[in-house]
C-alpha cells in the first residue's frame, strides 16, 4: 500500500526581471497528513540559500488547476492551457513560480489513487493525534 508519494517536478521561477530561471522541485503527499500537499525547492532556488518547502491543502491545487484559488500565503490559476502558477507569500517577500499543468494534474491524481478525494478525513488519527497534543502540554 503506497503511503507517500514523491514527484520531482521543473518550475519556472517567474522573476521581476527578464532572467527568469528553471528550478527543480519536488511535490510530495502522505496518507498520513491527507488533507495537505508539499512543495519543496533546494538552497539554489532561494535568495538566502536555504531548502524551502511549502504546505498548502490539496483542495487548493485540485481548485487552482480550474481557475484561480487562494486568498492566503498560497495562490495559483492557470496560465493558458499547459502552465499553472503558484504564488508564495512569507514576511520575507512573494515568489512566483509556473509548473506544467500535466505535472500538477498527475501528481493530484496519484494522490487521489492513495486516498480518494472526499475520504481525507477517515485516514486521520484523531485519537493518536490527541494523545501527541496531551503528551506534549
Amino acid at each position: 500500500m503506497i503511503t507517500v508519494i514523491d514527484q520531482a517536478v521543473q518550475a519556472q521561477l517567474i522573476a521581476s526581471t527578464p532572467e527568469s530561471r528553471a528550478v527543480p522541485a519536488c511535490l510530495r503527499y502522505e496518507r498520513d497528513d491527507p488533507f495537505a500537499v508539499r512543495v519543496s525547492f533546494p538552497p539554489s532556488a532561494s535568495l538566502d540559500g536555504s531548502a524551502v518547502e511549502w504546505t498548502f491543502g490539496r483542495e487548493l491545487l485540485a481548485a487552482g488547476l480550474r481557475g484561480p484559488a487562494g486568498s492566503g500565503d498560497v495562490q495559483m490559476w492557470p496560465c493558458g492551457p499547459r502552465r499553472t502558477v503558484l504564488e508564495f507569500h512569507a514576511p520575507e517577500g512573494m515568489a512566483m513560480v509556473q509548473f506544467d499543468t500535466g505535472d500538477l494534474r498527475r501528481f493530484l491524481g496519484r494522490s487521489y489513487d492513495v486516498v480518494p478525494e472526499g475520504h481525507e478525513a477517515g485516514e486521520l488519527d484523531l485519537d493518536q493525534g490527541l494523545a501527541s497534543l496531551l503528551k506534549d502540554a
